[in-house]
């Protein structure tokens, strides 16, 4: 039997405009970078997804390589979906992404139109969907012209592969250049995915303007800078943690634990503190306090920990004085 969800799982959840689409997306998101791997536990997995969309959470990011091995969160989820999500495919926005190595020689990497096509073939029949909503090339191809990977987003979406397209990680000026070009084309570009916290701020240099110019929707990943915007580093590296795992596929190097940036998460929880939150639920209101962010994208690997993050909600509203503390302390 399939899992009953909560009938009242859209009344708490916050949902944003992405840019200036009639798409709405929850203000919190949920990433399956890691966690959803074949070496991770599929119950908890199951568990940690039903619960999402119970709490109103409409979207699950995906992307061709996540694992670990790459291709198994995708599998993992598609599994998921056919057992408790597949009388609910319209009520959720379920996005993948290609640009990093997948699979071995000249084509399956990077940007060219015939790894991007045979990649979100792939992840469809993993995850065994007719269509993805959102596809992304997922880092800018420096050797691959930005027309051919624009021109394959469109594509795509003419095919009826992707409802919507967008791009990660890419810089202000390749930002503005794949946004015109799409819109030329006539499949505007949804929206940009981002990495944004508060220990990384690249995107406050022009990035931001440029989506908010040409209404393009922001939802920013790694928000928690992988966990060291959490409770769970204030006192250095605790055995079991993903800088003391060393499980590769993003997990966090112990050599980005340093003692100056745990004096500034000890500072920030200060300030948390003071507003009623943790560090982590500080951490996710700061990102989503800008206008154009349409959602941040978490990553936890139990059900508490997703809990937790949502109460961010609660309080996203920073005085003046609150901002300038935490630019002082980041400074």
């Amino acid at each position: 039997m399939s899992y009953t969800f909560r009938e009242d799982r859209y009344d708490k959840m916050q949902y944003r405009r992405t840019g200036q689409s009639g798409l709405l997306l929850p203000a919190v998101s949920l990433g399956l970078w890691h966690n959803f791997g074949d070496i991770d536990n599929q119950e908890t997995a199951r568990e940690i997804l039903r619960l999402a969309f119970d709490k109103g959470i409409t979207h699950f990011d995906l992307a061709n390589n996540y694992g670990p091995p790459a291709g198994s969160a995708e599998e993992n989820f598609g599994r998921i979906f056919k057992q408790d999500f597949a009388a609910h495919r319209d009520e959720l926005i379920i996005s993948s992404k290609a640009g990093w190595g997948m699979w071995p020689g000249p084509y399956g990497d990077h940007g060219s139109k015939k790894y991007l096509v045979a990649s979100l073939d792939q992840s469809l029949k993993r995850m065994g969907l007719d269509y993805v909503d959102i596809f992304y090339h997922h880092r800018p191809d420096p050797d691959t012209p930005l027309e051919e990977s624009m021109r394959t987003l469109d594509l795509i979406v003419r095919q009826g592969k992707a409802l919507y397209v967008g791009i990660s990680s890419y810089s202000a000026e390749e930002t503005e250049a794949a946004v015109h070009m799409l819109r030329a084309m006539g499949t505007p570009c949804l929206i940009h995915q981002p990495k944004y916290s508060m220990f990384e701020r690249w995107i406050e240099d022009g990035l931001l303007d440029v989506l908010t110019e040409e209404g393009v929707g922001c939802i920013c990943f790694s928000p928690l800078a992988q966990g060291l915007l959490t409770d769970k580093y204030l006192k250095g590296i605790p055995e079991g943690s993903r800088a003391s795992s060393h499980r590769g596929n993003g997990a966090i190097e112990e050599s980005a634990v340093t003692p100056e940036k745990i004096a500034k998460a000890n500072q920030l929880n200060t300030i948390a503190k003071r507003r009623g939150q943790n560090l982590a639920q500080l951490a996710l209101a700061w990102v989503l306090r800008h206008k154009i962010v349409t959602s941040v994208l978490i990553g936890v690997s139990k059900p508490s920990q997703l809990e937790d993050s949502l109460k961010c909600l609660d309080n996203l509203a920073f005085t003046k004085e609150e901002l300038k503390e935490i630019d002082a302390v980041l400074k």
